[in-house]
């Protein structure tokens, strides 16, 4: 299709609008099998994505689904709906759209199922519980589109491979179905179109013009950061004064505790009353949509959020993005930015502030990476076992199955592509039977095979608790927050462990409130309003994001240069007295400072391989010190480096990085490990041997907790080599530990280890002094600190000769 139908033609004349480039790109290549689009925020990447849509179903009217549209939040389905019904409406199309999501009521569910609209929007978990149901070759039937919004954010996670296995069941019932991505900038475009293709068939690529240079630069403040944390209270009247000056402002954090922390000190400090709103993931949906429509009116000229606002809602006349601590991640940095001025061919708008004195080297690394356009991406790696499981049971839910079939449907998609047939079978039978350890129970007894070798439902009443479990997202164990009294009005969620902690009268923010402490009630927390001024925090889990491999190499690189005059002065200088008093650290070598402080011997090990794997290599470095004898006693990493303290100097490192006794190490670590058992219970989870809700109820994270803590105990006892074992190590390397990027570092670097000893702490290795998170280590060095004390108190009291002379007669007495 080449034209636009008339109606919709005269729709864009009317309004003085014509296609740009790739928009006119993407509908003359509609006949394509699959077709992704690469285009900057503002782009006008959705249009382009319906336009084939509404030119088909504008020229020939039909009944039916023709296209599903899919989003990685429920908020920009809804958003996208408003957003296409003004040319449907106005061009007087006879189209019927429709958002499906968690929050969609149940009565238009039933509805949609009987009769789909034309055009259906829905979110991944929506559409697997879609392609669960016995009707679903009736739901599909002529679907001709299936579009994928910001497929570039879906492909970092399970979620989207939980997609791209739905994907493959519907190109199962629908054979001629075209596939559309839309895709921001991204490093690898290939990699993300091989992740959208029907494996083997290719994916096309359109790639739009990349627009304008971003308007981005680091926010100046008369106050220097500090050397540690991460609140960037220093830059509240500097962040106060941009706001005034732009009409509307997103303030972007990390994680959802520090956007809590900085909008209550944005408030305190907001003398004029700007109308300032707060947006995060763990506030109550209804106190996000009145932040949202108020964001469309216009009316607030300020909104403290986290990744809620990350992807393309178009969230009214934003001008200017601020975000606070450094990014991590250069493709979310310009995610980001392209939040301000959401306009085709309008640069952004965006300001960086350092939290501390090391993210200014951070963000300056990052500014240079987006100019350079040289954007970042780890590969995932194959498809996880864990989501192929749920798959299996999701098409046991909507009949009988063939296993040759399924395996065959499953490896169309790129993540399961090169999945073999014994691994296949290994997550068949464990969906069948439980596994070896488990088979003699009924409750896992869930598939069975028929004379004909077809695999169906041991009991079909089950569809409907496996129904309820669908999905990959792992909710943290969360417990909602509502004002005390019968019929109070909700405020979010917090954290189940922090509730836990709070006795009647402490306080805490939440939705930039603080509230009080006043009991649990049904699993509520009841909470009132207080008038102090320093709460405690709620610790909201949100994502902890870790600095990326790439943007770790430019700040490595950065340290090579002779002076810095891209930095403020007091980096500069402090990066300077660092050159001084020791060394910066230098690509393919491992920097490690030795020096006395506190009474202790410190070591500092500057690995620059993100905060998961410098925690893991804290842990799997002070096994190796008790190894070696060094009586280590605790550890705190950062994104760039670990700090060990202990009793002992460190003479020769290189035994410390043995890679095959780290490995063996992690693996003695990883087995009896809390990290093993909380990964065990999110791929259990997945995978269906853990059941969340049943029968409409949630289990609390306790009960949760228990149940999985049982069934691992049981199966690395009586069944080590259990599939969900086997899964949870995978999962643990991939994601927790990370060990990955130590693997890496330890190649990158072989024997090329610096280590310098000096006579005090150094300029870069300061702010781990302040870090928070330490990791006491209990070993040789509490028998020693033990002896010394004792020995002391006997010097003391004077009663050390007598002791030796008691010791003496002894061995006198008793020769050997």
């Amino acid at each position: 299709m080449t034209e636009l139908p008339a109606p919709l033609q005269q729709w864009l004349d009317t309004r003085g609008w014509q296609m740009h480039p790739h928009q006119r790109d993407m509908l003359e290549r509609s006949a394509a099998a699959c077709l992704m689009l690469i285009a900057p925020t503002g782009g006008g990447k959705t249009l382009a994505g319906f336009l084939p849509t509404l030119a088909e179903l504008g020229e020939a009217p039909r009944a039916g689904l023709h296209t599903l549209y899919i989003s990685p939040l429920k908020a920009l389905a809804a958003d996208i709906r408003r957003n296409l019904m003004t040319p449907i409406e106005e061009a007087g199309l006879p189209i019927r759209v429709e958002d499906r999501t968690g929050d969609t009521p149940s009565s238009r569910k039933r509805r949609q199922r009987a009769d789909p609209p034309h055009i259906l929007l829905t979110t991944p978990e929506s559409l697997a519980l879609l392609t669960s149901y016995e009707d679903a070759p009736r739901i599909f039937a002529g679907l001709q589109r299936v579009v994928v919004d910001e497929i570039h954010a879906l492909a970092e996670s399970k979620r989207g491979d939980q997609l791209m296995l739905s994907l493959a069941r519907l190109q199962a019932m629908c054979p001629d179905l075209r596939r559309v991505g839309l895709s921001a900038t991204v490093e690898d475009p290939q990699a993300i179109a091989g992740l959208l293709a029907h494996h083997p068939d290719p994916c096309e690529i359109v790639e739009a013009d990349p627009g304008p240079e971003p308007d981005i630069s680091m926010l100046v403040t008369d106050e220097a950061p500090p050397w540690s944390g991460g609140g960037a209270a220093y830059a509240i009247p500097a962040v106060l004064e941009e706001v005034k000056r732009h009409r509307t402002t997103l303030i972007f954090h990390n994680t959802r505790a520090q956007a809590e922390l900085f909008f209550h000190r944005l408030w305190l400090a907001n003398e004029e009353a700007l109308p300032i709103g707060i947006h995060h993931g763990s506030l109550d949906r209804g106190q996000r949509e009145k932040v949202e429509a108020a964001m469309v009116r216009g009316d607030l000229r300020a909104i403290v959020c986290t990744g809620s606002l990350d992807l393309g809602i178009d969230w009214g006349d934003v001008d200017l993005v601020i975000q606070i601590g450094a990014p991590k991640n250069v493709k979310r940095l310009v995610q980001r930015i392209g939040r301000a001025n959401h306009r085709y061919n309008a640069p952004s708008k965006a300001l960086l502030v350092p939290a501390n004195r090391f993210e200014v080297v951070e963000c300056v690394a990052a500014l240079e990476a987006v100019r350079a356009r040289d954007l970042d991406g780890e590969w995932r790696g194959r498809g996880p076992r864990d989501v192929l499981c749920q798959h299996i049971l999701i098409a046991a839910c909507a009949g009988p199955f063939e296993a040759d079939a399924l395996y065959a449907e499953m490896t169309t998609a790129g993540a399961y592509a090169d999945l073999s047939r014994a691994e296949f079978d290994a997550c068949l039978e464990f969906c069948a039977t439980g596994g070896y350890a488990l088979r003699a129970y009924d409750r896992w007894q869930r598939l069975q095979q028929r004379p004909d070798g077809q695999w169906q439902l041991r009991d079909p009443r089950s569809a409907v608790r496996i129904r309820q479990n669908i999905g990959t997202i792992q909710d943290t164990d969360t417990l909602k927050v509502r004002w005390r009294g019968r019929g109070g009005a909700p405020l979010g969620e917090i954290e189940e462990g922090f509730a836990a902690q709070l006795t009647r009268g402490d306080t805490f923010l939440i939705g930039g409130q603080i509230v009080r402490y006043e009991g649990l009630r049904e699993m509520i927390v009841e909470v009132s309003r207080d008038a102090a001024r320093k709460p405690k925090i709620a610790t909201f889990m949100g994502t902890k994001f870790a600095t990326s491999t790439q943007l770790s190499a430019r700040i490595v690189e950065m340290f090579r240069q002779d002076s810095w005059p891209g930095l403020p002065d007091h980096t500069a200088e402090w990066l300077a007295l660092q050159r001084e008093v020791s060394r910066l650290p230098q690509p393919g070598r491992l920097l490690i400072e030795s020096f006395p402080h506190d009474g202790r011997e410190q070591l500092v090990v500057y690995g620059f391989a993100g905060r998961n794997a410098m925690q893991t290599l804290g842990l799997l470095l002070t096994k190796r010190m008790e190894e070696e004898g060094l009586a280590p006693m605790g550890f705190v990493a950062s994104d760039y480096a670990v700090l060990i303290w202990g009793l002992d100097a460190l003479i020769d490192p290189a035994p410390l990085f043995d890679l095959e006794k780290l490995e063996a190490g992690l693996e003695t670590w990883l087995t009896g490990n809390a990290v093993m058992k909380r990964t065990f219970r999110a791929s259990a989870t997945i995978a269906g041997l853990i059941e969340r809700n049943t029968g409409g109820q949630r289990k609390t994270g306790r009960q949760a907790t228990m149940s999985s803590d049982i069934l691992y105990d049981t199966l690395v006892k009586y069944d080590p080599g259990h599939l969900l074992l086997d899964i949870t190590r995978e999962e643990a390397m991939r994601g927790l530990v990370d060990f990955s990027r130590i693997r890496e570092m330890c190649a990158r670097v072989g024997d090329r280890i610096d280590l310098l000893r000096l006579s005090r702490v150094s300029p870069l290795s300061a702010p781990l002094f302040l870090e928070p998170g330490r990791v006491p280590i209990a070993g040789s060095a509490d028998e020693r600190l033990i002896q010394e004390e004792v020995t002391q108190l006997l010097e003391a009291s004077g009663l050390a000769q007598i002791h030796g002379e008691r010791a003496k007669g002894s061995r006198d007495h008793n020769p050997r």
